[in-house]
């Protein structure tokens, strides 16, 4: 049975950005799109047609193909498909079918372009590139939400001043806001009110609070801006803002937390570390690394930006403890090098970081010198790392394990072995071991073997098989519900993981690139920006798995930093329900490129099976 206009419109309120557009423009449209309908298995278009228009999901389920007939992605009502070909070229990147009987809702591309330079909810949704950026310290350009204090103490109108002091003391406050018997908030009291009020004017401790505290404050919604804040508290010299959503306080930010606020800055953490003098000074100022993340986030900071600097603190920790730990033991009998693997090698630090670490010796090292001075050192080091938060790596994947701590020699014949004989332990050895990068001591024994096994393994197709093989174990989460597949039990049961499905399929590719073009790089965005230079990835698909990179890093981070706000540890585990329309469908599109480019990879490039 055919749609109804009325049907179409009442749908298309529902499903955004579609539901942001003014009601005169939802029922325009609402004639203006065309129905088709399709039996389970029937075709909607295949890979290189020219496509009709972008295609919503009225009823049923479709099934997305890439260009070797592997399914990427199962898609759902209201889910929207076809636009990464229309602002191409206007030909299909992939292939489309009914996966069960399916009406769907086109829109023309000239109505579509259209809508995308009329309405900007409509252009927000459809683009693909990254947000302006802000300063990493622009306080006054930054929502109050991402550094107030949540969950702000309260206490009630007839409690007692003593009460109210007992409260400030034991969370360590210098303010309370007194909300009624609903919670709503209906004054403050302050420290400067128990000094000035009480003790000056010798009142007794019985007093309520009410009596003394400011009725009515002046407060500021959550998306206020720090300059919102800084003015109001000149003008009205203040030093205490509740923050209000609606009838609800959600926070609170005083004069403290601007001065802390502006005060984290990754260079002067570093400066600190490297001023620390001990394992326990370090773990004072990398316990600050998760307010520095939501500063970073908050202030607009791309993700490589952020997790640069958190590696650069990380490196400057490292190198300190080096440092201490040849005081200690005294100057080493030959030269060695530090290096780092797994997130830290590759600059790509979040909130939440083990220890992966090797050290490389000089041939001339005596095996007396490196069970004993250098094995001192690694565990100087690693303790150090531990005590300081980065926590032991679980794979033992560190130079206290005697395995990773060896002549250069012996690293030789390591990267000789795994290139040779690729079997399982070695793919997996390898996935960690090309993305070293050094700490700490000579650099010179690493830049000959960097260069010799880039060389040797881009040679070997065998070998470049096996790690392609070994890259496709982490896949994207995608599925037919919403397009996104959720862990199904276990602690973290209905999150996505943004770590092992979101950014290590991203980062597995470009690691399989470097080796395919000797790239010397090994951080995953360079890596994927030199693959575009050399030719190893197409403009377009760079292009597209750039995007895709960005935006799951993006939101991965944007987590961490909404755990801290919140007062909790940061962790990769996502709740999709927290997602809105709009973030959903980019973050599911970000995965059909990344699963898309898998498929490429694995079909075009030998893998085995």
């Amino acid at each position: 049975m055919p749609l109804t206009s009325e049907q179409v419109l009442q749908f298309l309120k529902s499903v955004h950005p579609y539901d942001a557009l003014p009601e005169t423009d939802q029922e325009a449209l609402s004639h203006q799109v065309t129905v088709w309908e399709r039996v389970h298995g029937a075709g909607i278009y295949e890979l290189g047609d020219q496509l009709p228009g972008l295609f919503l999901i009225y009823d049923g389920g479709v099934e997305i193909r890439d260009k070797n007939d592997a399914v990427i992605s199962r898609l759902g009502i209201r889910n929207s498909f076809g636009e990464r070909g229309l602002f191409l070229d206007g030909r299909a990147v992939t292939s489309a079918k009914a996966g069960e009987p399916t009406v769907l809702l086109v829109l023309p591309p000239a109505l579509l372009t259209e809508l995308i330079a009329a309405h900007q909810p409509v252009a927000r949704f459809f683009d693909r590139t990254q947000k302006p950026r802000t300063r990493e310290n622009d306080l006054a350009a930054i929502p109050i939400e991402s550094f107030m204090a949540p969950n702000p103490v309260t206490c009630r109108p007839d409690d007692t001043v003593q009460h109210a002091a007992q409260q400030m003391r034991d969370a360590r406050v210098s303010s309370l806001c007194v909300t009624d018997a609903k919670g709503g908030l209906i004054g403050i009291i302050t420290v400067r009110d128990l000094s000035f009020k009480v003790l000056a004017s010798a009142l007794s401790v019985e007093t309520p609070v009410e009596a003394v505290m400011t009725a009515n404050p002046i407060v500021l919604a959550p998306s206020a801006i720090g300059s919102d804040l800084l003015h109001l508290m000149m003008e009205r010299r203040i030093g205490h803002v509740p923050i209000v959503e609606g009838e609800r306080l959600v926070g609170m930010v005083t004069q403290t937390d601007l001065t802390r606020f502006q005060a984290i800055s990754s260079a002067e953490l570093v400066s600190e570390v490297a001023k620390a003098k001990d394992a326990y000074d370090i773990a004072r100022v990398t316990a600050r690394i998760p307010n520095l993340l939501v500063q970073l986030v908050a202030g607009g900071s791309r993700h490589e930006i952020v997790t640069r600097l958190i590696s650069d603190i990380a490196d400057a920790a490292t190198r300190r403890l080096l440092m201490l730990a040849e005081e200690k033991l005294g100057p080493p009998p030959v030269p060695y090098l530090w290096l780092a693997c797994g997130s830290q090698g590759r600059r790509e630090q979040t909130g939440v970081s083990d220890q992966d670490n090797c050290l490389f010796l000089d041939d001339r090292v005596t095996d007396e010198q490196r069970l004993g001075y250098f094995a001192d050192l690694a565990k100087f080091v690693c303790d150090g790392l531990n005590t300081s938060g980065y926590i032991y790596c679980p794979g033992d994947m560190m130079a206290t394990n005697s395995r990773w701590c060896q002549p250069l020699s012996v690293w030789k014949t390591y990267f000789e072995g795994w290139i040779n004989k690729p079997d399982p332990e070695a793919q997996m050895l390898s996935s960690v071991m090309f993305d070293l990068r050094p700490i700490g001591g000579e650099a010179s024994l690493f830049e000959d073997l960097q260069a010799q096994t880039l060389e040797a393994s881009s040679r070997n197709s065998i070998f470049v098989a096996h790690m392609i093989s070994n890259s496709l174990k982490h896949t994207p989460p995608l599925s037919l519900l919403r397009g996104l597949a959720t862990i199904r039990s276990g602690e973290h049961k209905n999150t996505l993981d943004m770590k092992h499905n979101g950014v290590v399929p991203v980062v597995d590719l470009a690691r399989i690139y470097a080796l395919q073009g000797q790239i010397g790089a090994v951080n995953t965005r360079a890596r994927l920006e030199e693959a575009r230079e050399t030719g190893q990835l197409s403009k377009s698909g760079a292009g597209d798995l750039l995007d895709a990179y960005d935006l799951i890093a993006e939101t991965r981070i944007q987590h961490q930093a909404d755990l801290v706000k919140q007062g909790s540890h940061p962790d990769n585990f996502l709740q999709p329900s927290g997602l809105s329309d709009f973030e959903r469908s980019h973050v599911r599109d970000a995965f059909v490129v990344v699963k898309t480019m898998q498929s490429a990879i694995g079909h075009g490039r030998g893998m085995l099976s």
